[in-house]
């Protein structure tokens, strides 16, 4: 399997998705609940995605496909099997619900999995038009070249930390109440984007200092957790133990704390010191 192939077929399939929301997005966007959940979806979700998948497809017929509206398809062999256990994972608008209250935050975001292990990611900004990659092993890349690893930040004030949550999430779940609770104490200030890809690159650029994750969504997390480790990020489960950022398996494997090297046991300290608020928090 060439990577790098299909990076440049992931990237160009993101910039062709990128365009059609930069040029319509502005716009009266026509929206539908999905789910239970408060969740939505757009028009531009799904013209998006479909322009994603045929690019796929035609370039690797027999991998995998999860796409996060239209679900799972299938390789084209015969047997309906997939080609050495290639999985590509298709988020085509990652902050629809920013979309839809006309908030300009939203990506485009693309993974391949290799047996569930992410080693490809490709995340696009259409509004700035800047795009993030990354090849497992090989470095991540943004607009202007290599990323070299966050900056060093002045954070007498605290660090500026990201939030994400699973949509199964309740808004009662003690856990997530604490963790939340603590990072307002701890941090300088605390993003909930509803785009947890843009997060992802913006921690890998070094815009914010760490992020905390609690029973994140699988689709869209491989992508952007392999560009921030490739940059230098270091990922750990809330327990200090090691991270496999897969879509595979139940949500509380995918429960994380993650920010550069020197910053990650502040991190820790501050799930500890939510699990001393909710001791319902589970021991991930």
């Amino acid at each position: 399997m060439d990577l790098e192939h299909a990076r440049r077929v992931a990237v160009e399939a993101a910039l062709a998705a990128g365009s059609v929301l930069r040029e319509s997005a502005p716009g009266a966007v026509a929206v539908h609940d999905k789910g239970g959940s408060g969740d939505v979806v757009t028009d531009l979700d799904l013209a998006c995605e479909k322009l994603i998948l045929d690019r796929i497809r035609a370039e690797f017929p027999s991998h995998r496909i999860v796409a996060e509206e239209s679900g799972v398809h299938r390789g084209d062999r015969p047997d309906g099997g997939t080609d050495g256990g290639w999985t590509w994972l298709v988020d085509p608008l990652d902050g629809t619900n920013n979309v839809a209250i006309g908030l300009p935050a939203y990506v485009v975001g693309l993974a391949l999995c290799a047996d569930g292990r992410p080693v490809l990611g490709v995340v696009h900004e259409p509004l700035s038009g800047r795009t993030w990659s990354a090849v497992r092993g090989a470095g991540a890349r943004g607009p202007a070249g290599p990323l070299t690893g966050p900056p060093r930040r002045d954070l007498r004030h605290g660090p500026v930390l990201a939030w994400t949550q699973g949509h199964g999430v309740s808004r009662l779940d003690p856990a997530a109440r604490a963790l939340k609770m603590t990072m307002d104490a701890r941090a300088r200030r605390v993003l909930q984007l509803w785009a947890p890809l843009l997060c992802w690159a913006m921690l890998a650029r070094g815009d914010i200092d760490g992020m905390i994750g609690y029973r994140a969504e699988g689709l869209d997390l491989p992508a952007g957790a392999l560009i921030a480790q490739e940059a230098g990020v270091e990922i750990l489960g809330l327990d200090g133990g090691p991270f496999e950022a897969s879509a595979e398996g139940p949500p509380e494997d995918r429960s994380f704390v993650a920010g550069p090297p020197a910053l990650v046991g502040d991190l820790l300290d501050l799930v500890a010191e939510a699990r001393r608020l909710a001791p319902a928090l589970p021991p991930l």
